[in-house]
């Protein structure tokens, strides 16, 4: 359970190269036990945050500490306290899933009976054990993910870092893969998992939204909907294919998306609901407009949108 002791500061943190700023200025606290999730669009400096927290990237600016250890002066101390788990299989693919336990086994330090056991037990718990002698290479994609997990709690590290680590899997190998981080968080392990993935997003205890490089919401998921600054509403009409075309150029509109049948709109003015059934009736389109309850992709779309460009004003 989150005890509210700090695992993860990050002061000022910046990674720049040469013109493009990947990272910029980024605040950051994790606590123990927290499941926090990073969410953002390709490009927006997630991976290249975590590689900076696990001393694999030096920074160009900004202050580190994990799990006690300034970064990167403390990289190496702190390699045996982590686990860090990317979006690509990064085991050996000629090796069985037993060999590659064994190989990074040896790596931690574990030993004989120690490492006997442990592997036995990972195994059984990833549900691997029939899958012993079979080749790294040759399994499906949740077994190979199930696998590289295994690694990377091996040696039972403190601090778990996860970068986009379902984006290849199917839903049921999802759910089970963040059933196994619930797990190790109940057991006191800290996870920071990065995800473009909503559904997995609103599974953390505390959200952190990064766009260009700047950590642009952080809080609950619960905290982050109800603080929504934009007006979620929800079109039912015959055809929403038009009525979204008649509210896309209507003042205040934030973005829309039709789901299913019906239009999702989300807009920035207080009166928008009053707007949008005004411009839907000019259009002649017969609607039934409602607001709605906000959802984690209103708040990512809402702090994540592109500022529109003043007009230009001839001289």
């Amino acid at each position: 359970m989150n005890d509210g002791q700090p695992v993860i500061r990050a002061r000022g943190l910046s990674k720049r190269f040469g013109a493009l700023s990947a990272v910029d200025s980024l605040d950051l606290t994790v606590n123990r036990a927290e499941v926090f999730g990073f969410l953002g669009p390709n490009g927006s400096g997630k991976s290249t945050t975590i590689r900076m927290l696990c001393g694999l990237l030096r920074p160009s600016a900004g202050a580190i500490e994990v799990l006690g250890c300034q970064i990167p002066r403390d990289a190496e101390a702190l390699k045996r306290r982590i686990g860090y788990m990317t979006q690509k299989f990064s085991l050996y693919e000629d090796l069985s899933v037993g060999e590659n336990l064994e190989f990074l086994a040896a790596i931690q330090g574990l030993r004989g009976q120690q490492a006997r056991l442990r592997i036995s037990e990972l195994l059984e718990r990833y549900w691997l054990a029939d899958r012993r002698q079979q080749m790294a290479g040759t399994l499906s994609g949740g077994q190979k993910q199930r696998l590289a997990l295994a690694g990377a709690v091996l040696h039972k590290p403190d601090l778990l870092l996860l970068d986009e680590p379902t984006s290849a899997v199917d839903p049921q190998s999802r759910r089970e893969f963040w059933d196994s981080l619930f797990e190790l968080a109940e057991s006191g392990t800290t996870l920071l998992v990065s995800t473009h993935y909503m559904d997995e997003a609103e599974r953390c205890t505390r959200l952190g939204i990064l766009d260009n490089g700047r950590l642009v919401a952080d809080g609950s998921p619960a905290e982050l909907m109800r603080a929504l600054p934009g007006h979620p509403l929800l079109v039912e009409c015959a055809q929403p294919r038009q009525a979204q075309r008649a509210l896309q150029d209507l003042p205040g509109i934030i973005a829309t998306a039709q789901i299913g049948t019906a239009l999702r709109v989300l807009s920035g003015a207080p009166e928008a609901i009053t707007q949008v059934r005004q411009q839907l009736a000019a259009s002649g389109i017969a609607a039934q407009v409602v607001a709605t309850a906000p959802n984690l992709e209103d708040v990512f779309v809402s702090v994540t949108r592109k500022p529109v460009a003043d007009p230009q004003v001839p001289a």
